[in-house]
């Protein structure tokens, strides 16, 4: 009679922490689990000038975190890692540009100006207001907090109206200020939706903003050819904004794949927040405004997406955040 052997594999997870800031690198811990060997060469880099700190071994996983100064160290996955996203859903304003102070404050602005309302948004408080999901939100609670303004009207329907009709105001203003290209991509934009065009892979713009901003964002920055293969989602398409997680769920639902096989690329809190409540993997690339949030949750942090040879990360690396659950 034959014998039967069982063998039982143990993995040990071992965490690397950077060395302190100084380096030019947050600390950060990694499971090596998941990690191909071009992966660990690419922390490899980053630790050498700091071999004391790999004394620091310690148990259990953090988001990869690289600073500014960090702009020399890029990570990839192994060029045989067979792990894609099954969708790359990027959000808008801080993502593909960074909009927001020098674009749609400035465009409020000019609608308040325009409207006469006495009402000016400096950077601060404009920073503060971001909080808020959604222009239309952000002006409601903005006028709930500090008084109507006289020219607005009395009514809760009325009022609504209203905001609208700013809204729609400043809508346009923004818009000329892209179609004039005034807010260039940030860089390495244009190169990771090729790199997911190229794969097959869906690619899509999940937004709190309004849909006609976002499509001429879309449009006149990444190129109508790039446009027409990218499927929009913005505005007031979903009940609730961000935070929320809805309109990830919509993406995927319309895309018709699995939220657990989707790649998000925020900017903010509340954008990572809504990514990470729909079950998808999160990078974050920081913008102007949300450099100091707390992004504790995110799969990985970086300045922005770069493009060679200061590239920060590419699809391989999206693809290496799936590996674990595609093993």
């Amino acid at each position: 009679m034959a014998s039967t052997v069982t063998t039982t594999t143990t993995t040990t997870t071992t965490k690397l922490v950077t060395p302190s800031s100084t380096t030019g690198l947050h600390r950060r811990r990694i499971s090596t689990t998941s990690f191909s060997p071009s992966r660990l060469r690419c922390f490899a880099k980053s630790l050498s000038s700091s071999t004391s700190s790999l004394k620091r071994l310690r148990t259990g996983i953090a988001p990869l975190r690289v600073s500014r100064r960090s702009a020399s160290v890029r990570c990839s996955a192994s060029p045989s890692s067979e792990a894609l996203p099954s969708a790359l859903l990027f959000d808008c304003d801080g993502v593909l540009v960074d909009t927001e102070k020098d674009g749609h404050r400035v465009s409020f602005n000019d609608t308040f100006a325009e409207k006469e309302l006495g009402v000016t948004w400096d950077v601060d408080m404009y920073g503060e207001l971001l909080k808020i999901g959604g222009g239309k939100e952000r002006m409601t609670a903005y006028f709930n907090k500090v008084g109507w303004p006289e020219k607005a009207p009395k009514g809760e329907a009325e009022r609504k109206d209203f905001i609208a009709s700013l809204h729609k105001r400043k809508t346009d203003l923004f818009m000329a200020l892209i179609e004039k290209k005034l807010l260039p991509l940030r860089p390495g934009v244009a190169k990771l939706v090729d790199q997911a065009l190229a794969k097959g892979i869906s690619v899509a713009v999940c937004s709190t903003s309004n849909e006609k901003a976002v499509s001429a964002i879309v449009s006149c920055l990444l190129g109508p050819e790039r446009a027409e293969k990218i499927q929009i989602f913005a505005g007031d398409v979903v009940p609730r904004k961000k935070p929320d997680p809805a309109i990830y769920l919509l993406a995927a639902s319309t895309l018709d794949v699995e939220p657990s096989s989707c790649v998000v690329v925020e900017d903010s809190a509340i954008g990572l927040a809504a990514a990470k409540a729909a079950g998808m993997k999160c990078i974050v690339t920081k913008s102007g405004y949300t450099a100091e949030e707390d992004f504790l949750n995110a799969d990985a942090v970086f300045d922005c997406i770069g493009d060679p040879p200061e590239e920060r990360f590419d699809l391989a690396f999206c693809g290496s955040l799936l590996e674990k659950q595609y093993s």
